[in-house]
């Protein structure tokens, strides 16, 4: 009778070439790491810069309006007081709107306005006619003069 041992010899035990499929290299895994983390800050600074680029092209805080108030409300009018932002002395376009109860817009219209020298101010009344009558009057957007 033969005798097989069991034991394991002190070495890395040899397997059959092609037999367990490829053995990963030593290392792989920080590789892997490191192709990740630089995929990530790739596509952080690609979202910087396009983030960057629509700030400057539509996010200009020079330019803001907020509604004081609006009364005098009738069936062909509003009376809209509002304050806006601009750059010292400067001017900017105001698109204000009329609303009715349901939300359908009444009436539109471009209000130019301009600070006084040295003013980042502006406060402005200013009648808004309408086609039927409104239920707010609001102020969409301001932007400097073309």
């Amino acid at each position: 009778m033969t005798e097989t041992h069991a034991t394991i010899s002190p070495g890395a035990p040899v397997f059959p070439a092609g037999r367990y499929g490829r053995r990963r290299a030593p290392g792989g895994k920080r590789r892997r790491t490191l192709l990740a983390a630089l995929a990530l800050l790739a596509l952080v600074a690609t979202l910087t810069v396009i983030s960057v680029r629509l700030y400057r092209q539509y996010g200009d805080p020079a330019y803001d309006a907020q509604v004081i108030t609006y009364t005098d409300i009738t069936d062909k009018q509003v009376l809209v007081d509002f304050r806006v932002t601009v750059p010292p002395g400067g001017s900017a376009v105001c698109v204000l709107r009329a609303r009715d109860r349901a939300g359908a817009e009444v009436g539109r219209e471009q209000v130019t306005v301009t600070a006084d020298p040295g003013d980042r101010h502006v406060t402005t009344r200013h009648r808004l006619a309408t086609t039927a009558r409104p239920f707010i009057g609001e102020v969409l957007r301001c932007r400097p003069p073309s």
